[in-house]
């Protein structure tokens, strides 16, 4: 039996489609990614919190859900929007099948309608505020309400997401790990150090890759202050991605701030433009984001394109820049700071994402980078 969904924009606009996964009604900033698989570590990437997601790619499921290929605990996005949903899945990993798992977990998603237009709509207008339901299906009703959900600008998604007391993170053998191993990433090769992780919402295949260049990988919350993070004797310190608007994190900035210059710190996305921040730049909500596994960008070093993984709405202004940080990568589809480096300390930053997961792997040497910043203290 057809469950019929709607989803209302706060312009006006509303979709009809057919419901999946959980029934209900959510809110959420919609946006899209132009991801042709992955759909299983965007839906578990902390980073969507609060956030309606779109998939560009037509048909998404096909080869279903497993326990491994996840980024967190659960699902942290508001909702889930696919052009079609393949109920029929086939891969030799397969646990089970898309509805189900978003059903198991509470989330509603939509499909049926035409992604296409939707996508337009959101790159000629900018990222909508938006509420996707199985229950309300007057269209008025539902564009008011959309109107007045709450949007992401000043609001912290990190304390959300982000876990609520210090732990190890497990190094156990999964078939990420043995695969690394395999390409010559030896655990002991480069003797232990210890890498503290400030989890702001953080993907779950970073703290595999610093565990397997041989690193003892220690996860505090994202507003553990200074000295707590100082008494762990940290060999470098790793600023995670994470949800939202940077800005109202005040707690955040303080800490790095006051971390530059005692300790190698390396950010990604989120950490990324936290760091910016506590330097003394200001950050700016791009008009639709950048999400997808194809998003090209240049080392400024090398003058070498990588292909990269992105998911964020928000970047750093480069008219902002203080004198302490340089620009060491570019996106190339908008020219917006892709990297920083600041040039007294041992600390910098991308906006993209080096562990993939899922995409292309161009930018893994990162952690390379790191590790030997690490290494040389």
């Amino acid at each position: 039996m057809t469950r019929i969904a709607k989803l209302a924009l706060e312009d006006g606009t509303v979709y009809t489609g057919e419901g999946f996964g959980a029934e209900g009604e959510i809110y959420g900033e919609v946006v899209f990614n132009t991801s042709m698989t992955g759909y299983q570590e965007i839906l578990t990437d902390p980073s969507y919190r609060g956030q309606i997601v779109t998939m560009t790619y037509p048909e998404i499921g096909n080869y279903g859900i497993n326990s491994i290929d996840v980024e967190h605990e659960t699902p942290s996005l508001a909702g889930f929007i696919v052009r079609e949903e393949s109920r029929i899945f086939s891969n030799y990993r397969a646990e089970g099948a898309l509805s189900a798992y978003l059903e198991q977990h509470g989330i509603v998603a939509l499909a049926g309608i035409d992604t296409r237009s939707l996508v337009r709509r959101i790159r000629e207008m900018g990222a909508m505020r938006g509420i996707l339901s199985t229950s309300d299906l007057d269209d008025a009703s539902l564009v008011e309400k959309a109107k007045n959900s709450p949007g992401l600008v000043g609001r912290d998604l990190v304390r959300e997401v982000m876990p609520s007391e210090a732990r190890q993170w497990d190094s156990r053998l999964d078939e990420w790990t043995a695969t690394e191993i395999a390409r010559g990433a030896n655990p002991t090769a480069n003797g232990s150090a210890n890498i503290v992780c400030m989890d702001f919402g953080m993907k779950w295949n970073i703290p595999r890759h610093f565990a397997s260049r041989g690193n003892q990988v220690t996860v505090v919350p994202g507003d553990t202050r200074a000295d707590d993070i100082l008494k762990l004797n940290p060999d470098g310190v790793f600023l995670s991605n994470g949800p939202g608007d940077p800005e109202p994190l005040d707690y955040a900035h303080k800490t790095i701030a006051e971390l530059i210059g005692k300790t190698p710190l390396f950010g990604i996305c989120l950490g990324h433009q936290l760091l910016s921040l506590a330097c003394g730049a200001k950050t700016f909500k791009l008009k639709f984001g950048h999400r997808g596994a194809n998003q090209p960008v240049l080392d400024l070093q090398t003058g070498k394109v990588e292909i990269t993984t992105q998911n964020h709405g928000f970047a750093v202004e480069e008219s902002s820049l203080p004198d302490c940080l340089e620009i060491t990568h570019r996106n190339l589809n908008d020219d917006t700071i892709a990297g920083v480096r600041h040039r007294e300390a041992k600390a910098f930053g991308v906006q993209h994402h080096p562990e993939a997961s899922s995409g292309p792997h161009d930018s893994h040497y990162l952690f390379d980078r790191f590790q030997s910043v690490v290494a040389k203290g």
